[in-house]
């Protein structure tokens, strides 16, 4: 593993829809010497951020590459169609795919669910973007299905959304290339478990011992000090000789 003294800083990657703020607030208060960065990416592109060693962990979506790399899945989002708010959607609570089956779903080309077959009617073109998607949802000539975290990040006043029971669905992972466990790596893996500062890196701390010294083992340490019978108190050997001296029958007189 590398030591933390290599690594001046920690680059840290997220994709769109997650929000670090909390374990930054974390890092900068347990590690206020060692800066961290933050790297907006894709989620296509972050694979390739880890891979080249442009960021040291990443909030990726999963799947990622397990032959490769590390990750902690943390949560599942729920999936939901982006509508205008005086769509007839709007009057469900939830909805499901059928009905959808006879709307404009536009797929953009960053979507991040791995559609088996696109529901709904095609878009006369695939935006690039979610981010373009949704204005085009508010212009009135589409929906859009993302995770819930996307919607909130697109969140405009003229849009709402809904659930879609049955869609796939986008879980978030920490991420990092394996052989590249650095043990900022480690701190970074604590705080997003939810450890205490005592126990930040997963790792247990050997016990501290003075140069030249071994640590007694159990056994050295139940030897029985000089001057003593081995297993026995002296003490213990007194006491039963007076208890013998008085068991004797007394002379009389």
């Amino acid at each position: 593993m590398t030591g933390s003294q290599e690594s001046p800083s920690f680059r840290l990657a997220y994709v769109p829809g997650v929000t670090p703020a909390k374990w930054v607030r974390i890092w900068n208060e347990r590690l206020p010497d060692i800066p961290l960065t933050l790297l907006q990416v894709t989620a296509a592109e972050a694979p390739g951020v880890l891979r080249a060693g442009e960021a040291d962990a990443g909030f990726v979506r999963l799947p990622v590459d397990r032959t490769f790399f590390s990750a902690i899945p943390l949560y599942t989002e729920t999936s939901v169609v982006v509508v205008p708010k005086d769509h007839l959607i709007t009057a469900a609570e939830e909805v499901s795919l059928d009905d959808l089956a006879d709307e404009v779903l536009f797929h953009p080309l960053d979507d991040v669910f791995d559609w088996a077959g696109p529901p709904g009617e095609p878009a006369f073109e695939r935006p690039a973007t979610t981010a373009d998607a949704v204005e085009l949802v508010a212009a009135g000539v589409g929906l859009l299905v993302v995770p819930q975290s996307l919607a909130r990040l697109h969140h405009r006043r003229d849009l709402t959304y809904r659930p879609v029971v049955d869609a796939p669905q986008s879980s978030v992972a920490l991420s990092w290339p394996e052989e590249a466990t650095t043990d900022l790596v480690e701190d970074f893996i604590g705080i997003v478990r939810g450890r205490t500062v005592n126990s930040t890196r997963g790792r247990t701390a050997q016990p501290e011992t003075q140069p030249g010294r071994k640590r007694p083992d159990a056994a050295a340490r139940q030897k029985p000090a000089a001057g003593r019978t081995s297993g026995r108190d002296p003490r213990s050997r007194s006491v039963g000789a007076k208890s013998t001296k008085r068991g004797k029958p007394r002379r009389r007189s």
